[in-house]
């Protein structure tokens, strides 16, 4: 399958790094005597600060103070990461010397904001190998809205059709197939339910079998 870029998710997909956002949530939002079940937390995973903080307080009531438990949430998962390091998910670096090796584009396209993206990025010793890191912070709509993929595209100037975007998500799944791209799912916390298959165009055990299918005819 000939594709001249690819763009990459970064929790869940290049970093094992849900299983820590979730603990760092439940333990935030106790501090200030809520429960943040994974129910609710399935709800916010890839989605910028702006649609979790609307989600949150539907559930958990307006008087939730979402900045605090916010900065609490950043201070755990901060703390875990520095303790427990970045862990990548199995085949990244095999990928990503392929994609070197064919010359094809790498964008990192993430509902994290930009300082994160970039300390986690750099933390795995992997920040300059991409063409553009693009962050929720760049974009108006959140996933599903395709706006963060497209303007990835755009960017490094080649065509939608021409994109293959690697995903964990729902959402993520959702704005590769409006953006006109070939969406591969590589589930990680949340398996595969029919409504992600039908938007997935691939399902991939691993990012290492992305190779095998790059190179299909």
């Amino acid at each position: 399958m000939k594709k001249k870029l690819v763009i990459f998710d970064m929790d869940g997909l290049m970093f094992d790094t849900e299983r820590i956002y979730y603990r760092a949530w439940q333990e935030g939002a106790k501090t200030y005597n809520y429960e943040l079940t994974w129910d609710i937390y399935t709800q916010i995973v890839a989605r910028n600060s702006r649609y979790i903080e609307k989600v949150l307080k539907r559930i958990l009531g307006n008087e939730l103070p979402f900045d605090a438990i916010c900065a609490k949430k950043r201070e755990i998962s901060d703390a875990i990461i520095a303790k427990e390091g970045i862990q990548k998910k199995e085949g990244l670096m095999e990928l990503l010397d392929y994609l070197d090796e064919q010359g094809i584009k790498k964008v990192v396209a993430t509902s994290s904001m930009r300082e994160k993206a970039l300390q986690y990025l750099t933390l795995a010793g992997i920040r300059e190998r991409f063409d553009w890191v693009i962050c929720g912070s760049d974009v108006e709509e959140s996933k599903p809205n395709p706006e963060i993929f497209l303007k990835a595209a755009e960017y490094v100037g080649i065509a939608p059709e021409e994109s293959m975007v690697l995903e964990d998500s729902r959402l993520g799944l959702q704005a590769a197939k409006a953006a006109k791209m070939t969406g591969v799912l590589i589930p990680d916390l949340v398996a595969a339910d029919e409504e992600m298959k039908s938007n997935a165009a691939y399902i991939m055990p691993s990012l290492k079998e992305v190779i095998t299918l790059l190179e299909e005819k």
